[in-house]
């Protein structure tokens, strides 16, 4: 055990968690109507709370078990055969069960924003736990299956670099909210604006600093690569930033305070594959491009598609996760078959489970809200409580 390299992890793993409670909250809280604020902090922190236990019963034992090139298996199934003296590498195999556990905490988090304000609760909890093990644990085990590099699972031996999960975590949660938007249909009022843009902000300012425990964590490891990836991390949201407020205000005359940290997002998800591997000028390239082609992958969805994914899922986490994956290629530092290849295969698989357990959880308890209930907001009518003493 190297006691630098367990010191950072520490603090990655808790800046990890960070992003999803309170960031992830506050950012899509601020993002829907004040009558269903409420109802986006209970569904994000609940499944905070469920996705932990889950992982603890399975998801890591899938995950990063010694089952085969496909499935991790059951073997380490409720952490069976590790304790405190266990070792991941220079780390306690407990800690990167914990660093590991925080990105399948907010990898079915991100997937709220395309059905916030319209979905049934139970829907939530039961589709996210299914989905974690059934699609994201078994495509961490694909490309991450021997650690925090792709030498174990699936694409190990082809070459595919996902340094932080640009398919693994954001491929996977964009994709999945498209299907879901999709299935369940748009809101009734899809008009109304973000209520409070300052929540929206506060938000995304800490995705911003927790992200670098997300991609410097990911070299698992004080060292010069965690230094970089944490360096190029904040250059490429920055750039992602400017580009899109500047996209902004050639298309529409002005700057938005959502756009400009939306922007952000968008380009801290397209460096999160490449971030292991690209130096600081590089990192510019891909913010600066991520800010304009992810908004323009909004209006692809919105207005093109048809499709109400209501806080742009797919098109900032989605469609950024893939660019950065592809640039992983097209900067020089892995196989374009072997990025492409594995692209393909996470969408398609992703696409039909998450489609296949919509409709089966879908029999099980109701996937939309009655029309009275989303009227009225889900706040009230389904937690019994409201954020705000107005009638918003």
């Amino acid at each position: 055990m190297n006691a630098a390299d367990t010191a950072f992890i520490i603090t990655a793993t808790a800046l990890v968690l960070f992003m999803t409670l309170p960031a992830l909250a506050l950012f899509y809280g601020g993002l829907v109507r004040a009558r269903n604020v409420l109802s986006v902090f209970m569904h994000v922190f609940s499944l905070a709370c469920l996705m932990s236990v889950l992982w603890l019963a399975a998801g890591y034992s899938i995950a990063f078990g010694e089952g085969n090139a496909w499935w991790g298996g059951l073997g380490k199934a409720f952490l069976a055969g590790v304790d405190a003296d266990s070792l991941s590498g220079t780390i306690p195999e407990i800690l990167f069960f914990a660093f590991q556990m925080t990105f399948a905490v907010i990898t079915p988090a991100l997937i709220v924003g395309a059905y916030v304000e319209r979905v049934g609760f139970g829907f939530v909890l039961l589709f996210s736990g299914l989905w974690m093990l059934l699609v994201y644990a078994p495509v961490v085990h694909w490309i991450w299956g021997g650690g925090a590099m792709a030498d174990g699972g699936l694409f190990g031996e082809t070459g595919t670099l996902d340094f932080a999960g640009g398919i693994v975590v954001h491929e996977t949660a964009g994709l999945a909210a498209l299907v879901i938007a999709w299935v369940l249909g748009p809101r009734r009022n899809r008009t109304t604006p973000p209520h409070n843009p300052g929540l929206v902000m506060m938000g995304a300012a800490m995705l911003w600093v927790g992200w670098f425990g997300f991609n410097g964590g990911s070299a698992l490891a004080a060292n010069g690569q965690a230094a970089m990836a944490l360096t190029v991390t904040h250059l490429s949201a920055a750039a992602a930033s400017l580009s899109w407020i500047l996209w902004e205000r050639i298309k529409f005359g002005r700057a938005s305070l959502v756009g400009l940290v939306t922007g952000t997002i968008a380009g801290l998800a397209s460096i999160t594959p490449a971030s292991g591997f690209v130096g600081p000028v590089e990192a510019l390239i891909i913010g600066f491009v991520a800010g304009i082609g992810c908004q323009e992958a909004v209006n692809l969805v919105r207005n093109t598609l048809k499709i109400d994914d209501t806080l742009d899922v797919f098109a900032v986490h989605g469609v950024g996760g893939i660019f950065g994956t592809i640039m992983v290629a097209a900067l020089g530092y892995g196989a374009w078959a072997a990025q492409l290849g594995a692209l393909a295969v996470v969408g398609v698989f992703t696409i039909v489970v998450t489609f296949a357990l919509v409709r089966l959880v879908a029999l099980v308890t109701p996937l939309r809200v009655d029309a009275e209930t989303e009227t009225n907001g889900l706040d009230l009518s389904v937690h019994g409580e409201r954020a705000y003493e107005l009638n918003s």
